[in-house]
């Protein structure tokens, strides 16, 4: 090889030196979105529960934890805002959950997460609870951008059986499956499978969603068995439901390991709602008579209601390399917000969705910087809206007597003091904020079935008294 002239190599060291690529465009990170249901805020260890949940806790000791991620107050609603990026109540999914005999769902209009990611070449898959709509198919998740699904359609079913109210809820790609075991851990097997037998050259979307620990509140007698100490039936059989996901969450995090997934998966674990605080809110099982066993903490009530109890939920992030161990964000995030921040990571396109609620909050979460998110709306139904602005939250429940309640949520996170009277001029402006956004609100879907059917009950028949109670009536 010829040696370089002196004066040739000087010129090359003067030349500005190639620029590394960015780190976030190096690879598309896998995601593992994982829901659990029902969960309260302070029921994990990093909460300081004494409800057992090391892997949970292990995504928030290597990564961050979301201190101010906000969800709608129930289920089906939060998923809907997950799943589209956008306010529930823009398409009629703002008020309560689809019900088990519901034959409505998630408007087939909206362009979802999973079809975004498969179009930039994502494999997606649903393994677990969807509860976006069951009565008709093309509400269905593998017609609505999964190519893999298993497990239930329902809002809720029983652990042991599968069933809802004697009927079987319990799928693979669109099919009846009949197989024994435990829910939770039927999930988390079928969630190890994937990613055991996933095409490691194409990013993986796996939404991982738990039935836990969603009532009926029930565990295997291993689970149990670890909780003797826990007098209370309902919180015993809670407390073992939480921790048999957080075993199974844990066999997830180990097969991505095998792998050699777990560098480059971005894994995401929240809760969809506040913890129950009332049994108006459980479910469809009746438990009227017995303790109501989530814990959310500081936090005011909880899920169903419009109240911090009910809409911060526990939620941590991991991503090694790209989000410093031991993050806590404590920006407000909205559910809304992960559909953009998602996109934008895997590099998919969001110009087939209808416009967006959420916002990227990736630098909030991974750089530290104040979240682009000055307005979280919790709820705007018919009859009462939530609204905040900056640290000034309204919940106005419209219907007569009206009653609005202001809280500054920096000094009273808790909510317990109302003040409305003192700061007329803000709850005017939040109410004005709330009069705007209803505007452009859909009727709540489950108004129009609940009338419909209703009206065909109360007006399709006749309600009179038959020939002998009319002669013993008038002899």
């Amino acid at each position: 090889m010829r040696p370089v002239p002196v004066a040739l190599a000087l010129a090359l060291a003067a030349l500005p030196a190639a620029a590394a690529p960015p780190a976030a465009v190096a690879a598309r990170p896998n995601i593992v979105y994982i829901l659990a249901d029902d969960l309260g805020w302070k029921d994990v260890g990093f909460h300081g529960s004494d409800i057992r949940t090391p892997s949970i806790d292990t995504l928030a000791r290597e990564g961050a934890r979301l201190e101010q991620l906000y969800t709608q107050p129930l289920c089906t609603p939060s998923r809907a805002a997950l799943m589209t990026g956008r306010y529930p109540f823009r398409y009629g999914l703002q008020t309560l959950v689809i019900p088990s005999n519901g034959r409505y769902g998630l408007d087939t209009q909206e362009w979802i997460l999973p079809q975004a990611l498969k179009e930039a070449g994502y494999r997606t898959a649903i393994v677990g609870k969807w509860h976006l709509g069951h009565a008709d198919r093309k509400y269905w998740p593998r017609q609505r951008g999964f190519d893999y699904q298993y497990g239930p359609l329902l809002g809720e079913i029983d652990y042991f059986t599968h069933s809802a109210h004697g009927t079987r809820d319990w799928f693979r790609d669109n099919e009846p499956v009949e197989e024994e075991g435990y829910v939770t851990q039927l999930l988390g097997r079928d969630a190890v499978k994937l990613i055991e037998g996933h095409d490691t050259k194409v990013p993986l979307f796996l939404y991982l969603t738990f039935t836990a620990p969603h009532a009926p509140y029930q565990a295997p007698q291993e689970y149990l068995d670890r909780y003797k100490e826990i007098a209370d039936p309902s919180r015993r059989a809670y407390a073992a439901m939480v921790t048999s996901m957080d075993d199974e969450i844990g066999r997830v995090l180990g097969a991505l390991e095998r792998r050699g997934m777990r560098e480059n998966t971005l894994v995401v674990f929240q809760s969809d709602n506040g913890g129950p605080r009332s049994a108006k809110f459980t479910g469809e099982v009746d438990m009227s008579k017995s303790t109501i066993p989530a814990d959310n903490g500081p936090y005011r009530d909880g899920k169903g209601t419009p109240y911090e109890g009910g809409t911060r939920v526990v939620a941590a992030l991991s991503w090694p390399g790209h989000v410093k161990a031991g993050t806590v964000v404590g920006e407000p995030i909205h559910l809304v917000d992960m559909y953009p921040t998602l996109a934008s990571l895997a590099g998919a396109s969001t110009a087939k969705c209808k416009p967006l609620d959420g916002t990227n909050v990736w630098s909030t979460i991974a750089e530290g910087k104040p979240s682009p998110r000055e307005e979280v709306v919790y709820g705007v139904e018919p009859f009462r809206a939530t609204v905040r602005k900056g640290d000034w939250k309204l919940v106005w429940h419209t219907t007569l007597p009206s009653k609005a309640e202001l809280f500054d949520l920096k000094q009273d996170p808790s909510e317990t003091t109302n003040l409305a009277e003192k700061n007329p001029l803000k709850v005017d402006e939040l109410k004005r904020r709330a009069e705007e956004l209803s505007r452009a609100a859909a009727e709540p879907l489950i108004f129009k079935e609940a009338f419909d059917v209703s009206w065909r009950g109360l007006f399709g028949s006749v309600a009179l008294p038959g020939a002998a109670q009319a002669a013993e009536a008038h002899p």
